[in-house]
């Protein structure tokens, strides 16, 4: 399959700008790496089922509820921003909400159909402790609602600008 390599990858990096200098201006993070793979998706399929908003926004979303409760019942106050030492209490823990908060992400993006899979990574992220109170998971949601919103404006502002010249689909 041939694809539009250079526009693609540099579409990702125009989407994933914005947050940037969102992240940058405001001092939260607004950059975590689940983006990077939505983005992706997101200047890839540009135009396909995968990049519709509320797929995008309600997985984020399930994955850092998930990740939150995951973390809250089996992790709270450990993070993994070191590797735990081998049969560690704390590393069970970590990896018990790892799991847990896995699960009932993928759970509920199937039950919502929702699936995005980079989600899964968002649900990671915070059950793991790296982005785990509730103002971080609300800031990773805005910042997939952005990512998501700016794609959508600039998707429209493209086929406004081409319509006239249009003569087939779109093929990113």
């Amino acid at each position: 399959m041939r694809r539009h390599r250079v526009g693609t990858s540099l579409y990702a990096g125009v989407l994933f700008v914005v947050l940037g200098v969102l992240a940058w201006a405001s001092g939260q993070p607004f950059v975590f790496p689940s983006l990077g793979p939505s983005a992706f998706v997101l200047a890839f399929h540009r135009n396909g089922d995968r990049t519709g908003l509320t797929r995008v926004v309600a997985s984020h979303f399930i994955g850092g509820l998930a990740g939150l409760a995951a973390y809250a019942l089996l992790a709270g106050g450990v993070s993994l921003v070191a590797d735990p030492t081998a049969f560690s209490t704390a590393g069970l823990r970590l990896v018990a909400s790892a799991t847990l908060s896995l699960v009932v992400t993928s759970w509920g993006m199937i039950a919502t159909d929702t699936v995005h899979a980079p989600a899964c990574a968002t649900t990671l992220i915070v059950s793991l402790g790296l982005l785990s109170t509730p103002l971080q998971v609300a800031i990773i949601v805005v910042g997939v609602a952005v990512l998501v919103a700016f794609h959508a404006l600039a998707l429209s502002a493209y086929h406004r600008a081409t319509e006239p010249f249009r003569t087939g689909p779109v093929d990113g």
